[in-house]
């Protein structure tokens, strides 16, 4: 698999080059013959998907909803993903501090991409859930709480975890439509949202992992796509509460996802404080970290100079699903950030020891 796909250009191709193009009112994704009508991003999902327009072809179309909560010391990833031919759903506890992976309870299926039909929005109530072979889930989203349930029988133990997070009124996202070169109907359309404060546990059997909204929170990774069968990308996200110089509390979170498809007309990278979003160009990370720098420092660098950050790996969560035709190959690395970014009206934060995460991910479905 080659390190990086052709249509991957840097911030250093696309400055001076590219638009932030934002969308604030409903918008079709598709045109009733499947080509992409929307490029660009929003502060909330204004675009109206319909799956049934989408050209898929075998494994093209993947819907995912994507939940990871973390506390800087535990990690759990809650998975839920339709791949068109099959999918998954999945529940994963791992442990960032001694570098280990506790428990990943999944459960595959084959078919049923009529059946296992995620919610065409992820910013708005709504609630799904199914039972599928050993496991059986519940995601509620309300307008300010979301809470999360999944159940399954893993290797003869229980595996249950149960999460609610809080939603704070008006709270943004950044929701991206990205094209690919050369072909009008495939697309990645993504909604992250941060600043989530979440609380809950993971259970197996009789042990249990607690999680406090006081140094928990969640992020959202929702997915609708129709994608070329391989990708490269990298994807940094991290929320957390800062202080200011008077001493007030604050939540502040970051997204930061590039190398895929063409982002001339946006760009998946967004600053997150009490609730609003904050919009900046293009990034990158100054050193490749393929094959062997995943644990060296990490730094950042926006187009516009308002994201300056360095991460210091503390753990590389690295996993390599390979069926062949098939293949996640994934560096999780998570660490500690410092450094500043700039907001909308110039403010600038400085960041002390942040926990967040940036992956590199090969991509072949």
């Amino acid at each position: 698999m080659s390190e990086i796909p052709r249509t991957y250009k840097s911030f250093r191709e696309w400055k001076n080059k590219s638009k932030q193009t934002e969308y604030t009112k409903s918008t079709p994704l598709l045109a009733a013959d499947g080509t992409l009508q929307a490029k660009g991003w929003a502060r909330k999902n204004v675009f109206d998907y319909d799956r049934n327009l989408v050209k898929a072809r075998l494994m093209s179309r993947k819907e995912w909803d994507f939940y990871q909560v973390s506390d800087g010391k535990y990690m759990v990833q809650i998975n839920f993903a339709n791949i068109n031919v099959g999918g998954f759903i999945a529940a994963k506890l791992i442990d960032l501090v001694n570098g280990k992976l506790i428990m990943d309870a999944t459960q595959l299926y084959l078919g049923g991409k009529d059946k296992y039909v995620p919610p065409a929005k992820g910013d708005v109530p709504n609630r799904f859930g199914y039972k599928i072979g050993k496991a059986e889930f519940d995601f509620d989203t309300k307008e300010t709480t979301r809470t999360l349930w999944f159940k399954m029988l893993k290797g003869g133990k229980t595996v249950e975890c149960k999460f609610t997070m809080d939603i704070m009124p008006g709270l943004e996202n950044i929701t991206t439509v990205l094209p690919f070169e050369g072909d009008s109907t495939k697309y990645f359309m993504t909604t992250k949202q941060n600043c989530m404060p979440c609380e809950g546990s993971f259970k197996i059997d009789g042990e249990e992992w607690k999680f406090s909204k006081d140094d928990s929170f969640c992020a959202l990774d929702w997915g609708r796509v129709n994608t070329p069968h391989e990708m490269v990308w990298y994807w940094g996200n991290g929320s957390s509460y800062i202080t200011d110089e008077n001493g007030e509390k604050h939540l502040f979170g970051f997204e930061i996802t590039w190398a895929i498809g063409d982002e001339s007309n946006a760009t998946e990278t967004c600053l997150f404080y009490d609730g609003k979003a904050h919009k900046f160009g293009a990034v990158d990370v100054k050193i490749f970290p393929k094959p062997d720098k995943f644990m060296q420092e990490w730094q950042f660098e926006s187009e516009d100079g308002r994201f300056n950050l360095t991460m210091k790996p503390t753990f590389d969560f690295h996993s390599d699903l390979n069926l062949g035709v098939a293949r996640m190959h994934t560096h999780q690395v998570h660490g500690n950030w410092s450094g500043d970014v700039t907001l909308d009206d110039g403010t600038k934060l400085e960041i002390k020891d942040m926990y967040a995460f940036c992956e590199y991910v090969e991509n072949k479905w």
